[in-house]
């Protein structure tokens, strides 16, 4: 048999086993155990950091049970942050601001371990906020901003020093992360090519309507939201460039109505933890502006939320009376929610950072 032939043999042999493979890959597919929807959230403790774990029943009438109370090896601390938590894909993050350290979390079919613990970069200290993006873990603490490779841990790129303590979160997009400072500045924080920080840092000059009190932050591909929650104009986009465009926020404004934090939802909408509102106030944006849309309730005050992989959940974590909870609502295919379930009261008196594990 000539090479031509025996090569027309070999791809009608491989033709003919194609569908025969397919098939009995899909049969084990369907044969595999199905991944409960996971919220993930840190007890923040100053003594005995934990990671809390509630599964998302999402049957005909949803539930929200406690499944983990995971001790991450650290200890807690953090005040007026979000992010604390991330989870991307099959690995997730929580920081220790009381140890320095961040622990690294491991999905395990439907329950969460503790794989390793990354250190900060020397004489960095309280870190109270994370950002996972590809191959990168990026951190900000009391006096840094670093990343990390990921999931490996060790220190890439180049360290960035920050002006003062006040660090509020850290969030990455595709050329740049940005980092809000609660004193009154947003900050870019340029790559180098791989995605490591280049050590840079720019202050992003924000209008006088919209400066008070940067707090939450999440990005939409390279287009930074945040929220300047104490302004008129609580919500605001900003993009590579440096252009900032401020949107009015729910009426009246603070102290009646402060969007603190925020997670980007699906298409143009973005979800805000409204502290005082005691609500989620929602904004429609593209990349020159936007809208605020509406507010819907929630039991108490949130302070921190987190959308699922699949865009189908919104968590939100609030301080009642009884101490600190979980809501998970219904995203349905305009963006608005309905409020599907809520974790029991566990005994903390507040959770910090929220996220999905799918």
């Amino acid at each position: 048999m000539n090479s031509y032939a025996f090569e027309k043999l070999c791809r009608w042999r491989f033709s003919m086993a194609l569908p025969v493979m397919l098939v009995a890959s899909a049969l084990v597919a369907q044969a595999q155990p199905g991944h409960s929807t996971l919220v993930v959230t840190s007890s923040n403790d100053p003594n005995n950091n934990t990671v809390e774990v509630f599964e998302l029943n999402t049957g005909s009438t949803p539930s929200l049970s406690l499944a983990q109370q995971l001790p991450t090896g650290g200890k807690g601390g953090a005040k007026g942050n979000g992010g604390i938590v991330q989870f991307d894909d099959r690995l997730g993050a929580v920081a220790n601001f009381g140890s320095n350290t961040v622990s690294q979390l491991a999905r395990l079919g439907n329950s969460i371990a503790v794989k390793q613990t990354v250190s900060l970069a020397a004489d960095c200290t309280g870190p109270d906020s994370v950002a996972l993006s590809g191959d990168k873990l990026y951190v900000v603490g009391s006096n840094c901003a670093e990343s990390h490779a990921w999931p490996a841990g060790y220190l890439v790129g180049s360290v960035v020093a920050l002006s003062d303590n006040s660090a509020a979160q850290i969030a990455a997009g595709k050329t740049w992360a940005a980092v809000t400072l609660k004193s009154g500045s947003v900050l870019q924080l340029p790559f180098y090519e791989d995605g490591a920080l280049s050590g840079a840092s720019n202050t992003i000059t924000l209008p006088s309507d919209a400066d008070n009190t940067p707090l939450g932050e999440a990005f939409w591909e390279d287009v930074l939201g945040f929220t300047p929650a104490h302004s008129p104009d609580s919500f605001a986009i900003v993009d590579a460039n440096q252009n900032v465009h401020p949107i009015l926020g729910p009426a009246p404004a603070f102290p009646s109505n402060a969007p603190c934090w925020v997670a980007k939802g699906p298409r143009s909408i973005w979800y805000t933890g409204n502290v005082p509102g005691q609500a989620v106030s929602i904004f429609f944006s593209d990349a020159q502006g936007g809208a605020f849309y509406k507010s819907v309730p929630v039991p108490g005050s949130p302070t921190d939320l987190a959308v699922s992989p699949d865009r189908k959940w919104l968590a939100v974590i609030y301080t009642a009376a009884d101490g600190a909870h979980v809501a998970v609502f219904a995203i349905d295919e305009y963006g608005d929610l309905t409020q599907a379930a809520t974790s029991p009261a566990i005994g903390a008196a507040g959770f910090s950072g929220v996220a999905f594990s799918q």
